[in-house]
């Protein structure tokens, strides 16, 4: 079955400026802003301003300029927030979620870019 995008998500109003935010970054292609209950010193959400789901989505049905675009955005950030490990930041967790299994509370895609502190494990070992 194909996605299908629900433009009355809170990501799709934020994107509409009809629910304000906290910028990062912006560019044409996305937009990066600060979680609103952040779970590290630094949370911010990087979204698509295309009307994707999920990664696999936007990687399947986006154009080069906005897959390129959304993936640099994500580089831009780290750079912003002084995370990247290959210049001298202590590096960074980076979640997407997908689908019922993935526990994806919003249907279009994000980036949760975590950082400030040790993120810990990603997950329980399976038994």
């Amino acid at each position: 079955m194909p996605y299908t995008y629900d433009d009355q998500n809170i990501f799709a109003k934020i994107l509409r400026g009809e629910i304000p935010n906290d910028t990062v970054y912006e560019d044409d292609h996305a937009l990066a802003f600060r979680d609103i209950q952040p779970k590290a010193p630094h949370h911010v959400l990087v979204i698509p301003k295309g009307p994707y789901v999920t990664f696999d989505h936007l990687a399947s049905e986006g154009s080069d300029a906005e897959i390129v675009g959304f993936t640099r955005a994500v580089g831009k950030v780290c750079a912003l927030l002084g995370i990247e490990p290959g210049n001298a930041g202590d590096g960074y967790r980076m979640i997407s979620n997908a689908g019922e299994h993935g526990v994806q509370e919003v249907p279009h895609l994000h980036i949760h870019i975590l950082a400030g502190r040790s993120i810990g494990r990603m997950v329980s070992p399976v038994e």
